[in-house]
């Protein structure tokens, strides 16, 4: 499977291929204030299922930290997707690309919510264990 998705201006338009290795919500607030929302929707991917096909010279990236090298578009600054280089993964903005059914499978760094979920999936209080995080589970 195939799914194509473009910045908010459409200079830049991403691929992604296959099925991601996971779907979920971020509650962090990192991604809060980089997605704009009170939690960021994310499907992460294998580093060989994203490509950009056109406008790669219009991606920019920004790293806060070496954990994430969050890229968007130079021209409207539209996200596009955030490279995890410890965790050899990439989060593609469901947003990004429409075509994609959306998923979710867990709630990571529920300890930082501003907006509680009642919806009956897993919630950790950081990040899985095999990703550096506790492991813990929390109550809805």
């Amino acid at each position: 499977m195939k799914h194509v998705g473009n910045c908010f201006c459409g200079a830049v338009t991403i691929e992604v291929t296959g099925a991601p290795e996971a779907m979920g919500y971020c509650h962090c607030r990192s991604c809060r204030s980089w997605s704009g929302g009170p939690v960021n929707a994310f499907s992460l991917w294998k580093p060989e299922a994203v490509r950009v096909t056109e406008g790669a010279q219009n991606v920019e990236t920004f790293a806060k930290t070496p954990l994430s090298e969050r890229k968007f578009c130079k021209k409207c600054g539209g996200h596009l997707m955030t490279n995890h280089p410890p965790l050899g993964l990439v989060d593609v903005f469901t947003a990004t690309i429409p075509t994609l059914a959306f998923a979710p499978g867990v709630h990571v760094n529920y300890a930082e919510t501003v907006l509680p979920m009642r919806d009956g999936l897993p919630k950790l209080k950081d990040f899985p264990a095999e990703f550096g995080g506790s492991g813990e589970m929390m109550q809805e």
